[in-house]
């Protein structure tokens, strides 16, 4: 099949199809009154200066709240080149309010639910006439001109001082199965290696791209591709979502949108995309040859050594009049690129086990962000109908749920954070006996994650699986039998507390589970009584009555 099933679609008038949902602009803009956006206006150097002054809000001690999308309009060079692109960096998960903003829903517990509509009600995209995206279009010889490749585009260095080029990383890799049409978006990073050339990173984690790719060598074809950089918010979030092999991401993106993606065909290779794309990169991929390709800095914290991958032929760049540049920050976590995935992946994780094979007594999945990168430490949480089968099968559930996912998995209850570090080892200290609550399986896939083999001399080759020759940690830290209450004061006297507080003007506290004491089963009403007589000043009455049970101590044996 030589086209997309989209691209073979009738285009129809633009003016005729409304757009029903936001683009860039009105997601950077509703960001800017909410206070999220932070704008520079003098010029940075894109390759050594932008991602390190974004990298603060990550690795300064800021807190998650006040960390903001970053817009810089005046990006330059080491050569002192100034570009009318302007970038933008964090823009679409700086934090849990700039996700919030750019999917639509007010709280992070609504997002489960807003995920499993846009997958349940997918809405195919309309293919229209014309769009914003290719308001200018460069194609043939222009792309060889000074400045008319990719060197118009300012792509930002990650990872200054170790990456070995710009690489794009908020970069929508559309592609399409050469055997049935269905088009595909994934996100992976793209290295800039000349003005008509950019390499590809497909490998890992079962992408799809690798399959298309794989087909069309098969074939003896060059794969179409299409690199999107920047588009409408529902697009860029789709991109990212994991979701099963042959499934539209531009029909995920009409659910989230709750309206139909308006697209366009590309000029020269057979695919559609979103009209409203800021940047495209029109390409074939090649299929005959690798090209090294990295090092990068990638997600799981360390440089991704250099790698034979395949590499693209750009066949031509579109773009709006006034295009804005997109960039995720990833690299050692948090970061966009964590949170982006955490509070997509969680939602799916939890219905995965919920729902699909019916463990009712989970309540909550969570992806550990800082340094792990989500994927090594998963925990999950449960309710008090729980049992030890329940407890198992999530646990195996999970190691096998993703390739690469869950290293560690800990069970726990629901009075446990799974955010809080702290509190998984609370839990694991004291309501877990390895012995008989840790199993350790085999026969796991490393997934994304060093160790690698060799520096500028790897022969690493992009491959869709790794060796099944690592292992996972299964850890049941729920409790098995009563246990005395949380020696902290109980809810009301520290909500009493609290109001006294901030009468008192003292700084603005933020509760951490646990913050008030609560029964875990090992209390009765006799010491309830004691504790409540206490508060009442009457404490005197529990001595009285103590001393009447008083024994001997050699009645003890003593």
């Amino acid at each position: 099949m030589d086209n997309s099933e989209l691209y073979r679609d009738e285009a129809r008038p633009s003016s005729k199809v409304p757009r029903n949902y936001p683009d860039l602009r009105d997601h950077l803009a509703a960001l800017e009154d909410r206070g999220l956006l932070r704008r520079v206006d003098r010029p940075i150097d894109k390759d050594s200066e932008i991602h390190p002054l974004v990298r603060w809000q990550y690795r300064g001690g800021i807190e998650p709240e006040d960390r903001k999308a970053w817009f810089f309009e005046n990006p330059t060079d080491a050569s002192g080149k100034q570009y009318d692109i302007p970038v933008a960096i964090a823009a679409l998960a700086a934090n849990e309010a700039v996700y919030l903003t750019g999917i639509g829903v007010h709280s992070v517990e609504d997002l489960g639910a807003r995920w499993a509509e846009a997958m349940a009600n997918r809405i195919a995209p309309v293919v229209v006439d014309e769009g914003a995206c290719q308001e200018v279009v460069r194609e043939g010889d222009e792309l060889d001109v000074e400045g008319m490749g990719v060197d118009e585009i300012p792509v930002p260095i990650s990872t200054p001082g170790f990456d070995n080029a710009p690489y794009s990383t908020c970069t929508h890799w559309f592609t399409a199965d050469p055997e049935t049409g269905v088009q595909n978006i994934g996100n992976y990073r793209g290295q800039m290696k000349q003005r008509r050339k950019v390499g590809v990173f497909p490998c890992g984690l079962g992408q799809d791209i690798y399959v298309h790719w794989e087909k069309a060598r098969v074939m003896g074809k060059k794969l179409p591709a299409a690199l999107v950089l920047g588009g409408p918010p529902a697009v860029s979030y789709a991109a990212v979502q994991k979701v099963p092999y042959g499934v539209d991401e531009l029909s995920v993106a009409g659910g989230l949108a709750d309206a139909p993606i308006r697209a366009v065909k590309c000029k020269t290779v057979p695919l559609v995309v979103p009209a409203e794309a800021e940047i495209v990169i029109e390409d074939y991929i090649d299929t005959d040859y690798y090209e090294p390709e990295g090092p990068f800095g990638e997600s799981h914290g360390y440089m991704h050594p250099r790698q034979l991958n395949p590499f693209m032929e750009v066949t031509a760049i579109t773009r709006r009049e006034d295009a804005v540049f997109v960039g995720f920050i990833s690299q050692v976590t948090p970061s966009e690129s964590s949170m982006i995935k955490k509070l997509g992946y969680e939602p799916l994780f939890l219905s995965y086990l919920r729902d699909t094979i019916s463990i009712k007594s989970v309540t909550k999945v969570t992806m550990h962000e800082p340094l792990t990168n989500l994927r090594k430490l998963i925990t999950i949480n449960f309710d008090e109908t729980r049992n030890e089968s329940q407890v198992w099968r999530a646990l195996h559930a999970a190691s096998a749920y993703n390739q690469g996912v869950g290293k560690i998995i800990v069970a726990v209850d629901d009075d446990i954070d799974g955010n809080d570090a702290a509190a998984v080892m609370w839990a694991m200290s004291y309501r877990a006996k390895p012995e008989k609550d840790v199993e350790i399986i085999g026969h796991r896939e490393k997934g994304h994650a060093p160790p690698f083999m060799g520096a500028s001399d790897s022969q690493d080759v992009a491959s869709h699986s790794d060796p099944a020759d690592d292992s996972a940690m299964l850890i049941d830290a729920t409790l098995k039998e009563p246990f005395p209450p949380i020696s902290l004061p109980a809810r009301e006297h520290m909500e009493r507390a609290r109001e006294l507080w901030e009468e008192l003007g003292l700084p603005k506290l933020r509760p951490q589970k646990p913050w008030y004491g609560y029964s875990l089963g090992q209390w009765d009403d006799e010491l309830a009584e004691e504790a409540e007589l206490a508060v009442q000043g009457r404490y005197f009455e529990t001595g009285d009555k103590l001393a009447g049970q008083r024994v001997p101590v050699e009645d003890l044996g003593k």
